[in-house]
């Protein structure tokens, strides 16, 4: 019995001493993550893998700003950037089931300022000749991103939210395709913001408030919105682009976006000027992946998610990996390659311009989100910190 104290001061002492000399584990998809915060390529992300309607990771790592050595937090806000594209075609479907337009509709018959838009043959320094296209746009067009637009407007500088969305479309529809519509995959942001504005036109409601009401509150996705508050901006993740050597990161501004973000005269641009959570965005995704409907309200019909969903450019070059196709607002894996050869064929969803992602797999039944603020990446879609996120969360799947 007299060796009982002696026990128990050895027992106590290793438990003060073992956090410090036992490693811990990271969760994959962190360790998958680290080395790019390691070697300054990337400040922090949250992610989140579900399966069947159940969870199987959702982490923050790193840092949401750099200079203040604020932790990355779950509902740590992001700019999701084009990510907002499928939103936006969801809400043009919801009109599109009430009957109050048709994607096969010519854009002309909602917005009369595209009647009688020219198509460009010819431009040199001599001249510029205009002809008549073989057909007027569609909505489908837009949302295909085969309409032929022009890729800017004519005003625009670097922050594109200065002009209202009726302001923006007039310069586009005074402006001649770049090709026959229907003909090319190219992609082009006037293209959405239109269907924005077709949105306002025929449902009588401002864009964003549409949004707002018949998505958002609905699903209660209460951090997403155009404008963040004060409170929401101390959750924002800062973004960052890599420094002129390469070895560092410096703050990266969001230059199509004018600040304050909590200014409500900013536009609420349709092709890209949300911001949202990781928690946000599953709520969204799990309605799609459970065939459009959420705690027993439906918000699309499974027919029209299949039809979002499906590949509606063919064989032209589409999206900017290999393998894929165009539906209705959203990217499709048509052949699974590279970045996406762990996805199923039928995959959906978008990136966005600082490297988020989301993706969603009707055949493995999977969500898969990736949110970080990286400015100055090749290319978004095909970055390797999507692909070492995705080959983790690969080893969680059933």
């Amino acid at each position: 019995m007299k060796l009982l104290p002696s026990l128990l001061c050895l027992l106590l002492s290793l438990s003060l001493v073992a956090p410090a000399e036992i490693p811990v584990k990271s969760a994959p998809i962190q360790a998958a993550l680290q080395p790019f915060m390691d070697q300054s390529q990337l400040s922090g992300a949250v992610t989140l893998v579900a399966q069947d309607g159940k969870i199987l990771s959702f982490e923050a790592t790193g840092l949401q700003d750099l200079e203040s050595r604020t932790p990355m937090a779950k509902d740590s806000l992001f700019w999701i950037a084009s990510m907002t594209k499928p939103i936006t075609a969801m809400a043009v479907m919801m009109l599109q089931e009430e009957g109050k337009l048709n994607i096969e509709d010519p854009v002309m018959k909602h917005l009369p300022e595209f009647k009688g838009q020219m198509l460009l043959k010819e431009k040199t320094e001599s001249q510029t000749v205009l002809v008549k296209p073989a057909r007027p746009i569609t909505i489908k067009d837009l949302l295909t991103h085969t309409s032929g637009l022009v890729g800017s407007s004519p005003l625009d500088k670097d922050a594109i939210d200065v002009l209202s969305l009726k302001e923006s479309v007039i310069t586009y529809a005074l402006s001649p395709l770049q090709f026959e519509p229907g003909s090319k995959w190219s992609y082009c942001n006037p293209g959405i913001n239109t269907v924005g504005r077709i949105i306002e036109v025929v449902s009588g409601d401002e864009y964003a408030k549409f949004l707002d009401k018949r998505l958002f509150k609905p699903l209660g996705m209460k951090s997403t919105t155009f404008w963040p508050k004060e409170k929401e901006m101390a959750k924002l993740a800062t973004s960052y682009k890599p420094t002129a050597d390469g070895k560092g990161l410096e703050v990266a501004t969001i230059k199509y976006l004018t600040p304050p973000f909590s200014d409500h005269r900013r536009t609420p641009l349709a092709a890209g000027g949300l911001f949202s959570t990781a928690e946000d965005l599953y709520r969204l995704y799990s309605m799609l992946l459970n065939g459009g409907e959420s705690n027993g309200k439906r918000y699309l019909s499974e027919a029209t998610l299949r039809l979002m969903t499906q590949n509606h450019t063919g064989d032209l070059k589409a999206g900017f990996t290999d393998g894929m196709g165009m539906g209705l607002g959203f990217q499709v894996v048509v052949k699974p390659v590279e970045v996406t050869v762990m996805l199923s064929p039928g995959t959906y969803g978008h990136g966005g311009a600082h490297g988020t992602q989301g993706w969603i797999d009707p055949v493995k039944k999977t969500v898969h989100i990736l949110l970080i603020q990286r400015a100055g990446l090749a290319n978004g879609d095909a970055s390797p910190m999507r692909k070492a996120f995705q080959e983790a969360a690969t080893g969680l799947l059933k």
